[in-house]
């Protein structure tokens, strides 16, 4: 009996055009550029209008996506939306998307784990398509950061960005005479007892208000390179896939600083690394795959390569997926 791999057949993404840059935000908030690129990377961001909602965003990455895997909305059996920042309450964002794409009944549901969630997805996802009980599934990361940023907090307003990345995740037979492709392995995991660190503090059964982002960011910082490391290691070791074979390294975008700590302690060298916080800033569970999508359509990231991909974000939760391309 053969097995079902899935692999990634389609990728995309979904930026506003409104762009703001640092000196932009200097006028509205006591920062100024080399404040904020010598401590986080970031040059500019783009901030979604107020008539661009989170599944707008995510619609619009799904199309992209759907048109590189040369499928239809009619093919597709699942939809997953990482967000925290959903359209509404309920429904998920989710189901707004199958709506707007016009994907007939199928399954359709949010997942809510930050900067992780992209990751948390696609480890579902993976579930769902190598079980064989979806041909295709869509997973999208989505995020309206700036709804819920509090624009006098320059520690956190200037770090984030909205934006939604979408991979089209397919299954097909594995190949007996070829290395396996797709999926290889996924890892994940949380500690609510940080959740402290990094969270919005609102919430309709607590506030009744969405509430604001806060952060402890050297708690963040410190949790991040020690977990995001730690979750490579133990993906390329489910994987029995040596550090060293790895072709690109996707990093959640949360701080240049983060990224190049990680960077050292897997022994991997910058340029294997896609990094894009300086245009997108964070947008927490879109941030993976918009920065896949930048490698695969100028080039870096071809076909048959290695990927990992690793996250840490509010919760704290974490994780990490080794794929090849």
């Amino acid at each position: 009996m053969s097995s079902i791999e899935s692999i990634i057949a389609g990728v995309g993404s979904f930026l506003p055009a409104n762009v703001v840059t640092n000196h932009d935000l200097a006028k509205r908030v006591d920062t100024n550029d080399e404040w904020i690129r010598s401590r986080s990377g970031i040059a500019q961001r783009h901030i979604a209008g107020d008539d661009e909602a989170t599944s707008d965003m995510a619609t619009a990455a799904a199309w992209n996506a759907l048109d590189q895997a040369g499928l239809k909305p009619r093919d597709i059996g699942l939809i997953i939306v990482a967000t925290v920042t959903p359209d509404k309450t309920f429904p998920s964002t989710a189901v707004y998307v199958q709506q707007k794409l016009g994907v007939p009944p199928g399954i359709a549901f949010d997942v809510s784990a930050a900067c992780a969630g992209f990751l948390y997805a696609m480890n579902v996802a993976d579930t769902f398509v190598s079980s064989g009980q979806v041909k295709h599934a869509l997973i999208i990361g989505a995020e309206k950061l700036s709804c819920f940023l509090d624009w006098n907090d320059r520690a956190t307003c200037v770090l984030f960005g909205d934006g939604a990345g979408a991979v089209v995740l397919s299954g097909e037979e594995a190949q007996t005479a070829a290395p396996p492709r797709g999926v290889l392995a996924t890892y994940l995991s949380a500690d609510g007892r940080l959740a402290k660190h990094l969270y919005a503090d609102g919430g309709p059964a607590t506030t009744k208000t969405v509430g604001l982002v806060r952060m402890n960011g050297k708690d963040v910082f410190r949790n991040a390179v020690q977990e995001i490391s730690n979750a490579v290691f133990e993906v390329t070791e489910r994987a029995k896939v040596s550090r060293h074979e790895i072709d690109w390294f996707v990093p959640h975008q949360a701080n240049i600083r983060i990224i190049e700590s990680c960077a050292r302690k897997l022994e991997l060298d910058m340029d294997k690394v896609v990094v894009t916080i300086d245009q997108h800033a964070n947008t927490s569970s879109a941030s993976i795959p918009l920065a896949l999508d930048a490698g695969v359509r100028d080039g870096r990231i071809k076909h048959g390569e290695l990927l990992v991909f690793a996250a840490l974000g509010g919760g704290l939760a974490w994780g990490s997926a080794l794929v090849r391309y």
